[in-house]
C-alpha cells in the first residue's frame, strides 16, 4: 500500500555564490533578460512550491514571489547556505525542493516528478540525468535536520544523499531538463547570457 503526503513542499533556491570564475554574482547574470535568480523562483513557483526562500550572499538582491534570506556564511560555501535555508523554513513546513541558481534550464517538470515521487511515499528525491544524480533535491522535514549536519564547506545536499542511499528515490529527469551549470564566461555565452 502506497503512502501519500499532502501538502506543497516548500523552494529552496541557493543563490549567495560570487561566481569567481564567472567574475560576476549568478544570481545576478541575465539569460534572455532575466536574472537567474528570477528564472529560478519561477521554476519553483510553476512547480506548485510555497513558500519559495531564496538563500543569498554576494549579491543582496530583492526578488518577487520570494522571501529572501541573507547568509551571512556565504563565504565559506554552499553548505552554510543550504543549513541557512533549511532553518529559515517554518516547522510546519512538510518538504523542501532545493535547486541552484546556476541551473537555468532545470525545469519546472523535473521538479513536479520530484513531487509525484513525495507523493506516493518518497521521503528523499533526487533528479538524475544519465543515471547519476544533481538537481533539484526533494527532502521530507523530517530529514532536514540530518541534511543540514552533512552541509559543510562546498558540499551542499550531496553527502547526506551518499549516506541515506537506503531512503533516496532517483527520479529520471533527462528528457525534461538539463543540469548543466554556469561558472565560467564561456559556460554562459553557451547558455545566451549576459553579465
Amino acid at each position: 500500500m502506497e503512502t501519500r503526503h499532502a501538502g506543497a513542499p516548500a523552494g529552496l533556491l541557493l543563490a549567495a555564490g560570487e561566481g569567481s570564475r564567472l567574475g560576476t554574482p549568478k544570481a545576478l547574470v541575465e539569460i534572455d533578460g532575466t536574472r537567474l535568480v528570477d528564472r529560478g523562483v519561477r521554476m519553483l513557483h510553476e512547480a506548485g512550491c510555497t513558500p519559495i526562500v531564496v538563500i543569498t550572499g554576494a549579491a543582496r538582491v530583492d526578488v518577487a514571489g520570494a522571501v529572501v534570506v541573507h547568509n551571512p556564511e556565504w563565504r565559506s560555501g554552499m553548505g552554510s547556505s543550504l543549513r541557512t535555508g533549511l532553518s529559515a523554513l517554518a516547522p510546519a513546513c512538510p518538504a523542501v525542493v532545493i535547486a541552484l541558481v546556476d541551473q537555468p534550464h532545470v525545469t519546472a517538470a523535473a521538479v513536479r516528478r520530484l513531487r509525484a515521487a513525495y507523493e506516493t511515499g518518497a521521503r528523499v528525491a533526487v533528479a538524475t540525468y544519465g543515471g547519476r544524480p544533481r538537481n533539484p533535491v526533494l527532502i521530507a522535514h523530517e530529514y532536514f535536520d540530518e541534511a543540514a549536519a552533512y552541509a559543510k564547506g562546498d558540499v551542499g545536499a550531496r553527502e547526506f544523499l551518499r549516506a541515506r542511499s537506503d531512503i533516496v528515490v532517483p527520479v529520471a529527469c533527462d528528457d525534461i531538463a538539463d543540469p548543466g551549470d554556469i561558472d565560467t564566461p564561456e559556460d554562459l555565452q553557451r547558455y545566451g547570457g549576459s553579465r
